[in-house]
């Protein structure tokens, strides 16, 4: 604890401790522990509030729930809002309906309401703003369709007292109207809000969870942005802004808006360049020739059999390797290799080589490499278009997992730029017919195991 290691995830340290308190919770370590939540010093108490927290995430620890209530009304207001985090999400829902009516610290009384979810439903008199919009919010969440717009009323009323409690109001507000399906009402209430320098920021942030979760946000709400910048960008709204140019359409329709606009342009997405190497069949020939049979992945796979297959027909051998390189594993190279084999084994190979393909096209991580791939088959890639077309025609982001939600959002305008060039390229019908079957081999001799096949070459 004295050099914060504890605290810092994987640390040896950190280990040790958790090992020893889930061995024993009555032992010394975790006595120690207990007491250090009431250390003379804030930022220990806060350390030990947040390892408390951390293990009586993994099973209930009433001790370390008592440790915490003891600290709601810390001079320390870090320490009071751990202490809050831990007790309302860690004690019973009873005992912190009964605190929430008892305590006066509004942040704390925040912290406890948002930790009840939808107990705290009831609680629309309460008389703070951040409670009440937390309560309405709830309410919200299960309300039938007719209640929606007296529902909006009731948040707006609160909205701008509650921001003052709620630093993510716009994000846990966006989050609950997504679920519900609510696109165009979203809309209606970032305007709203923009228009009232009071909740500009409010509908600043609104919006850029908008922009996270629907796909036309961006096109319909970077106007709104602009328009009521204000004098000064402030920060709320220069990030919806940066946000909000992640989207292409966007950009398309609206990036002039943005010339004279001080915010951040979003970076556009960075990828590491791939080293074209120029291949020769003789050199082709040499390099796989010092590969296994059973290989799986291989750089610059295109290069080489494209190399070899202008050269003429492939060896049993480099058959082989393709037919692995296509079929055996998910990935990179499979993406790569399937155009290579359709080229290789003829049109025979398509219904097999789509069906491989197909399933990945929605994967936020070797998606693009597939719809690629398809790409390159041209029109012989015509059966995999509702596939391909699925992607473009969602309303919603695709499900991510990166380091921020613009992250995310930047890999679901790759993987819809990738679907969106796949489309055109296959209509285009601009690719030769594959070759049929080289004489050499027939596409079913290649089934055999790679061992199999090496002892035959």
């Amino acid at each position: 604890m004295a050099d914060s290691t504890a605290t810092t995830p994987a640390h040896p340290s950190r280990v040790a401790l958790f090992e020893a308190i889930r061995a024993d919770r009555t032992g010394p370590v975790a006595a120690r522990l207990l007491r250090l939540a009431r250390a003379d010093t804030p930022s220990v108490r806060r350390e030990a509030l947040d390892l408390l927290h951390s293990m009586a995430h993994e099973q209930p620890w009433p001790e370390a729930v008592n440790a915490a209530v003891a600290r709601l009304s810390d001079p320390d207001e870090e320490v009071r809002r751990r202490a809050a985090c831990l007790f309302g999400y860690r004690g019973q829902s009873g005992s912190v309906l009964a605190a929430l009516g008892e305590l006066a610290d509004p942040l704390v009384r925040t912290i406890l309401a948002r930790a009840l979810g939808p107990t705290a439903a009831h609680l629309t008199d309460d008389g703070l703003a951040s409670v009440r919009f937390l309560a309405h919010l709830e309410t919200l969440r299960a309300a039938p369709p007719v209640r929606w717009r007296s529902l909006d009323a009731a948040l707006l009323d609160d909205v701008r007292e509650a921001a003052r409690h709620l630093e993510d109001l716009g994000l846990i507000w966006g989050q609950t109207l997504y679920r519900l399906g609510r696109e165009h009402d979203t809309y209606t209430l970032v305007a709203h809000l923009l228009a009232d320098p009071a909740t500009r920021d409010i509908g600043a942030d609104l919006a850029r969870a908008a922009c996270h979760d629907w796909r036309a946000a961006p096109t319909m709400l970077l106007p709104l942005l602009v328009q009521h910048r204000g004098r000064t960008v402030t920060p709320a709204l220069g990030a919806a802004l940066t946000t909000a140019s992640i989207s292409e359409a966007a950009m398309r329709a609206h990036g002039a808006l943005l010339a004279e606009v001080p915010s951040t342009p979003s970076p556009r997405a960075r990828r590491i360049p791939s080293t074209v190497t120029a291949y020769d069949s003789a050199s082709a020939d040499a390099l796989l020739a010092a590969k296994p049979v059973g290989i799986t992945r291989l750089a610059h796979a295109s290069e080489i059999f494209e190399a070899l297959l202008d050269a003429g027909p492939l060896t049993f051998r480099q058959a082989a390797q393709l037919y692995n390189l296509a079929f055996r594993r998910p990935g990179r190279s499979q993406a790569e290799c399937a155009p290579l084999w359709l080229r290789h084994a003829g049109p025979s190979a398509l219904s097999r080589l789509l069906a491989l393909m197909t399933p990945h096209l929605g994967d936020y991580a070797i998606g693009e490499y597939y719809l690629a791939g398809l790409a390159r088959m041209g029109s012989h890639a015509r059966p995999a278009l509702p596939a391909v077309t699925a992607p473009i025609d969602r309303r919603t982001r695709i499900p991510v997992n990166d380091s921020t939600r613009d992250a995310e959002m930047r890999l679901d305008e790759n993987l819809l730029a990738g679907a969106l060039n796949t489309r055109r390229a296959i209509h285009a019908d601009t690719v030769p017919p594959a070759a049929p079957p080289p004489p050499r081999q027939q596409p079913a001799q290649l089934l055999c195991p790679p061992s199999e096949t090496h002892r035959h070459t």
